[in-house]
């Protein structure tokens, strides 16, 4: 299936490694110019170069903190001056650290806005002028099911994630006269470097076998694995792309069945 994304600019952000990572590669494989940013610039350099050889897709990794503002306009500064535009934006950061009510304090309070909520807002600003000029885009920010049930120990993430949640559907009314499309995807227990974390600081808050945990995780997905951040990649890839015109607003669950509600 074609998608139509040949030849468009993707920005995906935190795409040194896992999600981001995985839409980095689903994009360039679709033929879109790429560029891709994290903190750690030999990491993203590595990422940047095993995508350009596997696709020969032109990609550019620009070093940015985009829980800062000045990250998020150098990034985004960057790829404009490149590729002369942007026409997906990919809004993504690593998870806030795991932690119940009581125990996180204010500055983990505030960090965590920086990174969870004020990242996305800053970036999807800083693209929508670009957007606009080209006649519309797309934008599909990386989630997770925390947005709808709450996950043990991990109020950072069931909080602030709601914000963008609010955020994202307040847009994609305000911006869908300008062709312009604003999804979110919802990952369940994707087989991430995150999740290992996240198994891992269960664990020892519980006294109890990593892999008591990981196997515990399995039996409540009803297919009965994680998915794989490939997978993520190409739901977001078809968010983003002109097979989906009419989507919009919309916050897509992928995690194999385990999400309860009907809504």
């Amino acid at each position: 299936m074609d998608l139509g994304l040949r030849g468009k600019v993707a920005l995906v952000a935190a795409a040194s490694q896992g999600l981001g990572r995985a839409a980095a590669f689903a994009f360039a494989r679709e033929g879109c110019k790429v560029a891709i940013c994290a903190r750690n610039a030999r990491t993203l350099e590595d990422a940047a170069k095993a995508i350009r050889k596997e696709t020969n897709a032109e990609v550019m990794a620009i070093p940015a903190d985009i829980s800062r503002a000045d990250g998020v306009k150098a990034y985004v500064d960057g790829a404009i001056t490149s590729f002369g535009g942007v026409d997906v934006a990919i809004p993504n950061a690593g998870g806030p650290p795991p932690g119940g009510f009581e125990t996180i304090a204010d500055d983990q309070w505030a960090k965590g806005w920086e990174l969870t909520f004020q990242s996305t807002v800053r970036l999807v600003r800083a693209c929508l002028p670009s957007m606009r000029e080209r006649g519309g885009g797309a934008v599909v920010a990386i989630l997770s099911m925390s947005v709808r049930q709450p996950i043990d120990n991990l109020v950072l993430s069931n909080s602030l994630r709601l914000g963008v949640v609010g955020a994202l559907k307040t847009l994609a009314r305000e911006v869908a006269k300008d062709r312009i499309r604003v999804n979110g995807v919802a990952p369940g227990w994707i087989a991430t470097d995150r999740t290992i974390q996240l198994h891992r600081a269960r664990a020892e808050k519980e006294r109890r076998r990593v892999e008591e945990v990981q196997a515990e995780t399995l039996q409540e997905i009803p297919m009965g694995r994680m998915g794989t951040a490939e997978e993520v990649a190409d739901l977001i890839a078809f968010l983003a792309s002109d097979r989906a015109a009419y989507i919009t607003g919309v916050i897509a669950q992928i995690d194999g069945g385990l999400y309860r509600g009907i809504f």
